[in-house]
Order: structure tokens, then sequence, then C-alpha cells
């Protein structure tokens, strides 16, 4: 563990921030690799600048890193229903790439962030990437020997997501409007799982029982959508209406995301927990920074700072 190298491809983003923190908290050299600065990058953590599209980049960004782990890629399943190029660039062909850096750094083992939209007839063409990229992982393995876990995460929520997170779009629209609308069934289910949960996790399948597995993070927090929405409701000063679309949102799954495919992956869950409601509540207080981080507080009094003056 200690000494030895990861490479976190995607880093700068929403889970795999999460995950580059989780690597060194547990003592891990952490190399992150992206087309953006991470904004919570931490002492210690490399920052490496560069496109999962350009091969030798990567190549040269696996260099001496015994694990890799790729979160890069088009994550939002309704801009990948309209970008099929980019869809099939950035998750599949960036994918390859990411698979031939680390054969060619001798990596002991690949860490894949995929979906558990792989189960399902639903998600489009980013489900279509994810499955074909799943297939690339597990074809380097046999032609290469190369080890991997291929990670199958639910509906991620915590700090640092944004409007195309579900949970982070309905609490900002609870806060600002008081409403809470959702396109789609009342009675859809997801299964969410805490960002921090999901990025422990993350790290845990480094022990070698977790080894050419594929495994499903989706956490313990079966619930309806409604059911979330009046949660937050109940959350808002004041409360918040809510209300629902016609039609549920195309490419998206209403009760389950599973249709019946010979492929079986294993449920990865956490002895501790973050419970959905105190999860919420977080995400909320990071939200009301957001809207105020242009304030501090003086006498008891909310000054704004004119950044603008000067």
């Amino acid at each position: 563990m200690g000494g030895d190298t990861v490479l976190v491809l995607g880093g700068s983003g929403f889970l795999g921030s999460h995950v580059a923190d989780a690597l060194a908290e547990a003592e891990y050299k952490v190399r992150i690799f992206d087309i953006v600065p991470s904004p919570y990058l931490r002492p210690g953590q490399e920052m490496v600048i560069g496109d999962l599209r350009d091969l030798q980049a990567t190549i040269a960004a696996a260099e001496g890193c015994r694990y890799i782990y790729n979160f890069a890629g088009l994550a939002d399943i309704n801009d990948a229903m309209h970008r099929p190029i980019d869809t099939a660039s950035l998750n599949v062909l960036g994918n390859v790439h990411a698979l031939e850096a680390a054969r060619l750094a001798g990596a002991e083992r690949f860490i894949f962030a995929s979906t558990v939209y792989v189960y399902s007839e639903s998600g489009s063409f980013y489900r279509a990437s994810k499955q074909a990229a799943e297939r690339f992982v597990e074809t380097y393995r046999e032609r290469y020997g190369l080890k991997y876990s291929i990670l199958r995460y639910g509906s991620l929520y915590g700090r640092r997501a944004d409007e195309r997170n579900g949970i982070y779009g309905l609490l900002r629209q609870a806060l600002e409007t008081k409403r809470v609308h959702y396109d789609g069934s009342p009675d859809a289910m997801r299964e969410y799982i805490h960002v921090t949960d999901a990025a422990r996790l993350s790290v845990a399948v480094l022990e070698e029982r977790y080894a050419d597995r594929h495994l499903i993070l989706t956490g313990q927090e079966r619930m309806k959508v409604q059911n979330v929405m009046r949660m937050i409701a109940e959350m808002i000063p004041g409360g918040a209406d809510i209300s629902f679309g016609t039609e549920h949102m195309s490419g998206h799954y209403v009760m389950t995301p599973y249709a019946f495919h010979p492929k079986i992956g294993h449920k990865l869950v956490a002895n501790d927990y973050v419970d959905l409601g105190q999860g919420l509540l977080d995400c909320l207080a990071e939200l009301h920074e957001r809207r105020h981080q242009d304030q501090h507080v003086e006498d008891d009094w909310i000054v704004h700072d004119d950044k603008a003056s000067g």
C-alpha cells in the first residue's frame, strides 16, 4: 500500500475526486489525470492535465502506476443520448486507451467505473458504451492477463455534484424555487449510495479477493423518487411543492435497471454508511455555501464581498 502509485483517470470529477481522496487516506500515492485541474487537489496528490483520447499522453501518465482507475468519459445519460459519436469516442475508445496504458505500464489491476444500466434495456448510448467498454476490459484480461475489477455504480449523490446529478438537481430546485419537479414516474425506484461510501468501497476492492470480479455498488438506500422528494420538501424551511412530468424520462428505467442477462455481479456494501437523510442535509449545506460564497459575517451582519471593486 504505502508507496504504491495509483492513477485516477477522470480524477477531477465528482466520483473520481472522492476516490482520489479515499486513496490518499489509505496512504497510496495518487496521480490524477484529467482535462481540467482538480479543484479538490490535496497536498501530495499529483495533477496531470491531459485527454484520455490522446493515447501517448495516457501512456505517459500511467508509467510507474500499480493500479489504474478509469472514471473518465461522458457520464450523463441525457447528454449521451444526443451525442453517440462523442459517447463512443470517450467511453469506449478512451477506455481502450486506458487499458493499453495499463498494459504497457505493467499495472497489477485495472478498475473500471461502470453502471447498473449495463443490466438494463434503458440507458441508450450510455448503456451501450459501458457494455462495450466492459467487454474490452474482460478481453484485455483474456488476451494480456491484465486483472480487473468492474464497479457498477447505482444512483450516487453527495458533495461536489453538479446539475447533471439527480439529487443535486432536486435539492437546487427546492432551495431556489420552493418547488421540486421530476420528469418521470412518481413510482420510479432508485438505489442511492452516498459518494463517500462509494469511494471507500472503490478503494476496498483493491483487495486480491475482488480481482476479476463484477461488483455492484448501489448502497442500501432503495427508495421511490417521490419519497425522496417528500424528504427534500420537508427539509426546506416553509416546505416545497412537488410535481411530476406526464411521461417518464426517455432512456431512464422506472422500477429496476435489471433485464435478464447471463452476467451476474456481486453486490458490495459497507457495514457503516451515510444515512440518506443526513446525506441530503449535507448536500443542502453545500448548496447553501455555494450560493453564499461571496458573503461573510461581520458582527452578526451578512456582508457581500464586492470582487469587482478595487
